[in-house]
């Protein structure tokens, strides 16, 4: 079992960053590959990035490919996701997720945080 909290969404305009960071509680966060999923409203959940259990493996989607950077801190117990260039359509609840692969975690993750709201305004 894995507890996953969110935190660092906020308001910011177009062509700026923000830091998303995720802590994990529990003793096995290394165990855990982890990602970041998205929902705007109206719109399905969906994957945005994912890092493996411990060799920094990174996988994106396309649409924030370049703009944004997983990493994770095992001894911290936290992932992060850096956003820059931010823009309109990356409006969403994003959320932390934890599986025990890399694939699975980009496919279906059995433990979710909470979400945090990113806005960005044009």
């Amino acid at each position: 079992q894995v507890q996953l909290v969110e935190s660092g969404g906020g308001l910011v305009q177009a062509g700026g960053s923000l830091r998303l960071s995720c802590a994990a509680s529990g003793r096995t966060f290394g165990s855990y590959a982890m990602g970041w999923f998205r929902q705007a409203p109206g719109k399905e959940r969906e994957f945005v990035a994912a890092i493996s259990r411990s060799d920094g493996t990174t996988t994106y989607a396309d649409s924030v490919k370049g703009r944004f950077t997983m990493s994770r801190d095992n001894a911290k117990n936290t992932v992060s996701l850096q956003m820059n260039s931010l823009k309109p359509e990356d409006t969403a609840v994003y959320y932390c997720a934890a599986e025990r692969s890399i694939v699975g975690v980009t496919i279906g993750p059995s433990y979710w945080g909470q979400g945090t709201q990113v806005t960005v305004s044009s």
